[in-house]
């Protein structure tokens, strides 16, 4: 997932790091702050990286709310000027401002994300309505898209080279759909609207975290666990050690709604028990209870809807996306539900079927379905989970797996350093190294889970390229694999590995930005294209020349079997339409949510959730959403809202491009080269449907997603 950063949702122009201590338009908000404060002028370390080794608590509010004084006034200078607008004093000033924020938010998106406590989610409650505030102020304010109307008015005669033009384009559609063309008393009920959901998305994100902490099922004995290997165990008793519950065994929830240890546990009793934890953290009507919050968020946002003009939520969001339109979406999705329904429903069959052999005396449940999968697997494919993970050490996987495919496609070199701070023990830094011996950025991995870090992976930047502010890339990519205990090796499943080329592929996407403008860099691409670039990466986990490299015996060195491999091969499309209907099942769950009529009044989450499935075909108890609606962050609090689909509608693009890697060689680097040329290195600075045919050389195919899915 590529996490979109709280202040780039609420306060976003663009605000980025800027190596140039000497910005005589940072006074304003600097001036409040005393050069104590660490985010008061532009780190001296490598790269402008925050020195998390300085950074308190206590310094975030005031440089958070001294960096909003500064935009605002540098924002308002924009809007009084009195010369005639002209691209540098309004579009390219806009893209200036804001530093000092953005320096104090992108560090704080991170902890709040990562590693947070009770101080940083106090701040961010208190500090998102402010940070909404912020971002009304710029976008609704008469003056300034005066000035920006009249340039994009006047675009095709201004001369503008194609990216600056795309950036003049690109703020007058932000300014547009915020709503700078309500009347003033209309701005100031969206304004409202605005600070009330920016304030129930934080408080949102801190109840879930504290609900998937309370969630963890805690077991008195050892014999309950049964089924979960000896590392696991000792890292379950490890979990309870470190939550001072000694002599106990702990297993932690994970942001989905199955659960690792599902696949493995024998004990009916601990499966359920483990499940409905997972299926009600967030439902259980204590303070951790999360579904008031979401029922008004998503009435909020239908009443935005009305007041822009909108049928809905979604219709409002998908205007700046590759899919452009609800219904493009629903008609996308509706192709693929009757096949991955009608495989789940063969793969249900199969497993009862085992259930009913092994005289197990109950009909298949969803928190049966992992591990009687896996039983099925092993029975068509003798494919067992644990006979291949020793085979998937973390940093093997990450070094010579990651990094090496990296290598070979865009000639990329990494190299571990140890000097400069981190905000945790466990991650780790290293520098970029491309194929010509320059440095192209810093990569930061952030690999095991902490119950104060949100569950699921994803990437962001700590500081984004931009030619224009004379940056390159800081990427970082959060996971939440299990820990091992100490001495232990970290060996995790094929599908973490799969998370981790995926991650990466967003790390690559960042890393070979090549923009001068921050707003058009990188990743800061439509939803439904961002996904685009990581899901692609992911093919090169299970290339015979990546595989080999990295997938070795954690205690011997020894190459993993061939027929083991070819058992990994035969597996690969297994369980494929569980998989695709859980998805799909949460894509529609987002927009049944976010295609409320506008102004439609408060939804019963549970009534409403069943309602949104039956309707769309995807109510299949067996096979529950991949997220609940009651703690689906994603589209709460992580800027996904009526986006989740993107997932899907990015396997299309991503499988279509590997098709065409498939027919013209596969795994080199001058393949690499030219996606990394035409797709990984472009940001938003060319429409993206041309992109991709530019890349394709036709429009995207959905045959190669059904193919790789096995449903065609």
């Amino acid at each position: 997932m590529k996490k979109i950063p709280l202040f780039i949702l609420t306060a976003s122009v663009s605000m980025m790091i800027s190596c140039d201590s000497n910005n005589k338009n940072a006074k304003a908000g600097s001036d409040s702050l005393t050069a104590s404060n660490p985010f008061y002028a532009p780190s001296k370390l490598p790269f402008g990286v925050p020195d998390f080794g300085k950074i308190k608590d206590s310094d975030f509010k005031p440089a958070m709310e001294a960096g909003i004084k500064e935009q605002q006034a540098e924002v308002q200078k924009i809007a009084d000027n009195t010369a005639a607008p002209d691209f540098e004093n309004t579009i390219v000033a806009l893209e200036k401002s804001g530093q000092l924020l953005s320096r104090a938010n992108h560090v704080f998106d991170l902890l709040t994300s990562a590693n947070t406590n009770p101080t940083l989610q106090a701040v961010q409650e208190e500090m998102a309505p402010k940070l909404a505030a912020n971002r009304d102020a710029i976008y609704l304010n008469s003056k300034l898209f005066s000035k920006v109307s009249a340039l994009y008015a006047r675009r095709d005669s201004l001369q503008l080279d194609a990216e600056s033009k795309r950036l003049l384009e690109y703020y007058y559609q932000k300014f547009e759909l915020a709503g700078a063309k309500l009347s003033e008393a209309d701005k100031d009920k969206l304004k409202a609207l605005n600070q009330e959901e920016a304030t129930l998305s934080a408080k949102f994100n801190n109840q879930l975290l504290a609900a998937a902490k309370a969630g963890s099922l805690v077991v008195n004995d050892k014999a309950e666990l049964a089924g979960l290997s000896q590392n696991e165990i000792d890292a379950a008793a490890q979990n309870a050690t470190d939550a001072k519950q000694q002599g106990k065994w702990m297993l932690p929830l994970q942001n989905t709604t199955q659960q690792p240890a599902l696949q493995s546990l024998t004990n009916r009793d601990t499966r359920k028990k483990l499940y409905e934890r997972s299926w009600n953290r967030a439902e259980r009507g204590d303070t951790n209870d999360t579904r008031e919050a979401i029922s008004r968020i998503a009435e909020i946002r239908s009443t935005q809807a009305k007041l822009l003009g909108f049928p809905n939520y979604a219709a409002w969001k998908l205007g700046d996306q590759m899919a452009k339109t609800p219904q493009a979406v629903s008609q996308m999705l509706g192709k693929l539900v009757p096949a991955a329904t009608a495989k789940a429903r063969q793969e249900a069959a199969e497993i009862q079927s085992v259930i009913d052999k092994e005289n197990g005396g109950f009909q298949l449940e969803a928190q049966d379905w992992n591990l009687y999968a896996e039983k099925v697997r092993k029975a068509k494919y003798d494919l067992n989970e644990e006979e291949i993970k020793p085979y998937f050490e973390l940093d093997k996987v990450l070094q010579n797996g990651v990094f090496y495919a990296a290598e070979l496609l865009y000639g990329l070199t990494f190299k571990e350093r140890k000097d400069l701070p981190v905000y945790h023990p466990d991650v780790r830094v290293f520098d970029v190294i491309d194929h010509d011996g320059s440095q192209i950025g810093l990569f930061y991995g952030d690999f095991y889970k902490r119950d104060n870090k949100n569950g699921g992976a994803w990437m962001s930047n700590l500081v984004e390229q931009s030619h224009l502010m004379g940056t390159k890339p800081v990427i970082y990519n959060v996971c939440n694999f299990t820990k091992p205990a100490a001495g232990q090796p970290a060996l995790i499943s094929f599908d973490d590995v799969t998370t981790m080329f995926h991650e990466f592929g967003h790390a690559l996407h960042g890393l070979f930005a090549n923009q001068k403008y921050v707003s058009l860099s990188g990743t800061s691409v439509a939803r439904d294209y961002v996904e685009f670039p990581s899901q692609f990466n992911e093919h090169w986990a299970s290339d015979p020349k990546v595989f080999d490299h990295y997938a070795v015996h954690y205690k011997t060195g020894a190459a993993m079997p061939q027929a083991l491999k070819d058992k990994i091969k035969k597996a690969a499309t297994f369980n494929q339409g569980y998989a695709l209907t859980e998805i799909l099942a949460a894509s529609e769950l987002d927009m049944q949510w976010h295609t409320i009529p506008a102004g439609s009044a408060k939804q019963n989450v549970d009534s409403f959730e069943t309602t949104a499935l039956k309707k769309t075909n995807l109510y299949l108890t067996q096979v529950p959403p991949r997220y609940r609606s009651s703690y689906f962050l994603h589209i709460w609090s992580n800027g996904y809202a009526a986006g989740y689909y993107a997932y899907t509608w990015t396997s299309m693009l991503e499988n279509d491009a590997y098709a065409w890697f498939e027919e013209h060689g596969g795994l080199t680097r001058e393949n690499g080269q030219r996606i990394r040329d035409m797709i990984l290195s472009k940001g938003n600075t060319e429409d993206y449907n041309t992109m991709f045919r530019n890349f394709r050389g036709k429009d995207p195919d959905i045959k190669p997603l059904l193919k790789q899915r096995g449903l065609l």
